[in-house]
């Protein structure tokens, strides 16, 4: 190998996002994300006339205003936030290493696509690439959607590079570590609430019945993060968000439970959405303005979002840790 070679590059990868807030980029976005049948896997001969003929003639212009809610002045936040993590994973890799790592951003979904991603670490003369997926929790509608894009990405490549990807991470010391720090950091600042409540995104029940293990992921998760804070069964609940569709999804949902936990007797919250590496439009949006209207409105009297891991240094360093685990014998 030439002193000019890198030892491996790594492709962060994210859900992605609409390149602007608008109808037509949300439109864009949506059609290619709900194309996927890793995503939806009806049948497209019944999902297709809806999703052209309904979803994508009446719901980009909604989704468009929830975008406009919470765009940031530097562009889409998960955007902004994946390009912080990159940056801040190359430096402390060649910190840790000795040597420069090409680190390049590419989204399953819209810009920067995973093929420009592995277009760029070529162009770096990489040989070996790990794909490290910003999922902890794995599911067929995340990773292995990941798993397809770079497969069908390889197809027109004549020299396939030697590829490593990251599954999962749900159960990594470093990263329930992080996400304790994050809540005991809010509560410093804030005080702690009579109820922690851990919003996972959720999936259609059926994926589970057969075979994904995201539910079970979720639940050792949070499990996890709740033993690492010292909280008891009564001062903690797990819950799903973001449900789509007629279908039955996993339960309960984190809707429902915001409403029903001031009936309750319950009359503070905080909320934080672990399966989620970056703050994004499902919890600066549906969980950080949407759940606490609703927690308010059904009798609440205090909500606090703790914001994703984003770029903290010690949520950079779970993802060093990822990558030296991956690279092992090519260092």
């Amino acid at each position: 190998m030439s002193k000019t070679t890198p030892a491996f590059g790594v492709l962060l990868v994210n859900l992605g996002t609409p390149d602007t807030a608008t109808k037509k980029d949300v439109r864009s976005f949506l059609k290619q994300f709900l194309s996927d049948p890793r995503v939806v896997d009806l049948n497209p001969l019944i999902w297709k006339p809806v999703l052209n003929g309904v979803i994508l003639n009446f719901r980009p212009a909604k989704v468009a205003e929830l975008y406009e809610s919470i765009w940031w002045d530097d562009g889409s936040p998960l955007m902004v936030v994946s390009q912080r993590q990159r940056v801040k994973l190359s430096q402390m890799l060649q910190k840790q290493l000795g040597q420069a790592i090409p680190v390049e951003l590419g989204m399953t979904y819209g810009n920067p696509s995973l093929g420009a991603g592995l277009e760029r670490l070529k162009s770096q003369g990489v040989e070996k690439v790990i794909v490290l997926p910003l999922y902890p929790q794995y599911s067929c509608s995340t990773v292995a959607a990941v798993t397809d894009a770079i497969a069908a990405e390889y197809k027109s490549w004549r020299e396939v590079p030697e590829t490593r990807i990251n599954k999962e991470y749900y159960n990594h010391p470093q990263y329930i570590s992080s996400l304790a720090s994050s809540v005991r950091a809010h509560w410093d600042k804030f005080g702690q609430a009579d109820k922690l409540l851990m919003s996972f995104h959720g999936i259609p029940l059926r994926y589970v019945t057969e075979g994904d293990p995201y539910q079970d992921h979720c639940e050792q998760t949070s499990q996890l993060l709740a033993q690492a804070l010292g909280l008891n069964e009564t001062q903690w609940q797990l819950c799903y968000q973001s449900i789509f569709g007629k279908e039955e999804w996993l339960t309960p949902q984190t809707d429902k439970v915001l409403k029903a936990l001031p009936v309750d007797g319950v009359k503070s919250v905080d909320i934080i959405s672990p399966a989620f590496a970056a703050d994004c439009l499902e919890t600066l949006e549906e969980l950080s303005i949407g759940g606490k209207e609703m927690f308010l409105e059904a009798g609440g009297e205090r909500y606090e979002f703790i914001p994703c891991l984003n770029d903290n240094d010690d949520h950079v360093e779970l993802l060093v840790q990822l990558v030296k685990q991956q690279s092992l014998g090519w260092q």
